[in-house]
């Protein structure tokens, strides 16, 4: 019996996140279908486990199966309980810049058309994504992310974010630009905005000359997708 609540909890979690479209925070859009399959399983072996459970005698649960089972259930609890809420500026600070190999954006892509978020995650691993990116150097650019800053940043200056996510939120990876030019101390810290200005990259660094930045809500899907 305790193995179906157990089954039933999590099955919860899943069906919850569904319905609710709550499932944007913590996959990506590329493996979304792990969230009816795992709704569906969960529910059909949770109520196989429960209706198996019946037996003639009873049998006592003991305190290392219980704890087990409370384990079990706790982060399910908390996904049910707590308030949704996206990676912010706490977690970028704790996780990696953009390093791996899951960004890919060809030098053509780069090349023409507006620049993405994206493009520049792929340039932090790729040198011929980064040469693409300095011969655009200039570029007009329109990007939303939530502002971080760092220690001793000026006051006109604060560090845009975006978390991509390849597969689900324990994966994810921050990339940032550098924004100047911004009128001192309006934006907070996790405020999300749209940053409108010129593209340059700087060595390793990436910097928008912004011309216009003004405050947004929180996109539906917080997280990018490669």
């Amino acid at each position: 019996m305790v193995t179906g609540v157990v089954l039933a909890a999590w099955a919860s979690v899943f069906w919850v996140l569904l319905l609710s479209g709550r499932s944007f925070l913590y996959v990506s859009s590329r493996t979304f279908w792990v969230i009816p399959l795992g709704a569906i399983a969960l529910t059909a072996a949770a109520a196989g486990r429960i209706a198996t459970a019946r037996t003639s005698t009873d049998e006592r649960l003991d305190r290392r199966r219980a704890w087990t089972a409370g384990l079990i259930v706790l982060p399910a609890v908390a996904v049910l309980v707590l308030p949704p809420t996206a990676l912010g500026s706490f977690a970028a600070a704790r996780r990696s810049t953009t390093a791996g190999g899951f960004v890919v954006a060809s030098e053509e892509q780069i090349a023409q058309g507006p620049l993405e978020l994206v493009d520049v995650a792929a340039a932090s691993w790729s040198r011929d994504a980064m040469r693409a990116l300095a011969r655009r150097a200039g570029s007009p650019v329109d990007f939303v992310g939530f502002v971080t800053h760092r220690t001793g940043m000026p006051a006109d200056e604060f560090v845009l974010t975006r978390f991509i996510v390849s597969c689900c939120v324990a994966d994810a990876l921050s990339v940032q630009v550098r924004v100047v030019g911004v009128p001192p101390g309006r934006f907070r810290e996790d405020a999300w905005v749209r940053v409108r200005g010129a593209f340059y990259p700087v060595g390793r660094e990436m910097l928008v000359d912004a011309s216009e930045v003004t405050p947004v809500p929180r996109p539906e899907h917080p997280y990018l997708n490669p």
